[in-house]
């Protein structure tokens, strides 16, 4: 699978033709102070895309997945390796919780303002009552770099780990929780 892809630093130079979403993702990561690299693409809603993506970014896009309780009453915003399988049954574990779902599109618009294959850590920005709880796999915080969608998948950005920890995820507020997930299913 290709996928065309055109790398700039910074917000585009149409930003006002883009939606208004992704421009609050702009003007979010400038206020900060957060410098950041910038690729444009067609629609990346699998990793599989992303993988592309990467070699041309220079840096590992991490996956974002929306999970809830079986209540439906706690979100989860997990940020995991992009090639990294996801069991349910490690991230309840280390949570302290029952089975985790995927959250719905509803919820995901409703919570973050993100439709599915666009989910990102920046939506937290839309999430001032804190009902989403930021949850990362260790080995995201290991790599230099964190490459993520500006809210919309035709856009992926990359941010240094030092602005990543210091500016942007205080400056969202969340307090993430960092769990360490299995790279293979464990036999107990």
């Amino acid at each position: 699978m290709s996928i065309t892809v055109s790398l700039s630093a910074g917000a585009p130079a149409d930003a006002a033709a883009r939606q208004p979403r992704e421009r609050r993702c702009y003007e979010f990561l400038d206020r900060l102070g957060i410098p950041y690299r910038r690729a444009d693409h067609e629609t990346a809603a699998t990793m599989e895309l992303c993988r592309e993506i990467e070699k041309t970014l220079g840096c590992p896009i991490c996956k974002n997945l929306l999970l809830t309780n079986r209540q439906q009453t706690d979100f989860y915003l997990l940020l995991m390796e992009g090639d990294k399988v996801f069991k349910t049954k490690f991230l309840s574990r280390a949570l302290g919780c029952a089975r985790l779902s995927f959250a719905t599109d509803e919820q995901m618009l409703e919570l973050v303002d993100i439709t599915p294959g666009s989910l990102s850590v920046l939506g937290l920005m839309n999430d001032p009552e804190k009902r989403v709880r930021l949850v990362i796999d260790k080995p995201v915080l290991e790599q230099p770099e964190i490459g993520f969608h500006p809210c919309l998948n035709t856009s992926t950005l990359a941010v240094s780990m030092a602005d990543f920890r210091e500016k942007l995820l205080p400056a969202l507020g969340h307090e993430a929780t960092v769990v360490e997930l299995p790279e293979e299913e464990i036999e107990n």
